[in-house]
């Protein structure tokens, strides 16, 4: 039996470009408290200062900022008694290490196990009609079914429960995932 930490800890996960980002800053301007992407947030900074922690650059580096970084905003928020959504949580690092055939760490086998979330983690299901790359987005739109389909089998390993969020506009989605949550 898993423990019970961060019950109030609603992860979002899937591909890149289905949604997750609108669909949290929406819950963001309803008054909820988000925890961003870290992967995003290192991309930009390692961009700056043209360091080698990028996807397209050192993989294994850039996995492992977003794991060190993943720990950190986690363990800010742990006191927080109020529903928080996470653009992503821990255990789709094993995914993506798996997608990027990268050896999973300890450290992160350890981390999955030791920072929980609650057992139900909201997935955003590939939207090809709204798929966008951007500065810091270069996937294909393949890579991003590819990538759904890792993390989504990352988190039932992990012992969680996938709830697909409906493809449907911003508001309806924000409302799916509050009805769902005060279901919980």
């Amino acid at each position: 039996m898993k423990n019970r930490q961060g019950n109030n800890f609603y992860v979002f996960t899937g591909g890149p470009g289905s949604g997750k980002t609108s669909l949290l800053e929406s819950l963001r301007k309803q008054g909820f408290q988000i925890v961003e992407e870290v992967g995003r947030q290192i991309i930009q900074e390692q961009v700056l200062r043209n360091g080698e922690a990028l996807p397209w650059s050192n993989k294994e580096k850039f996995r492992d900022e977003m794991l060190s970084r993943s720990l950190l905003t986690y363990t800010q928020v742990v006191e927080t008694q109020k529903p928080v959504f996470f653009d992503r949580g821990i255990p789709g690092l094993i995914g993506y290490s798996r997608l990027e055939g990268i050896e999973i760490s300890e450290k992160l086998k350890e981390a999955v196990e030791k920072f929980r979330y609650n057992p139900k983690v909201f997935i955003t299901p590939p939207w090809e009609g709204i798929y966008k790359n951007d500065k810091e987005r270069k996937q294909t739109y393949a890579v991003a079914v590819e990538t759904y389909e890792a993390v989504s089998a990352a988190y039932k390993e992990a012992e969680y429960e996938i709830i697909e969020i409906p493809k449907s506009s911003v508001e309806e989605r924000a409302q799916f995932v509050l009805r769902t949550i005060t279901e919980l």
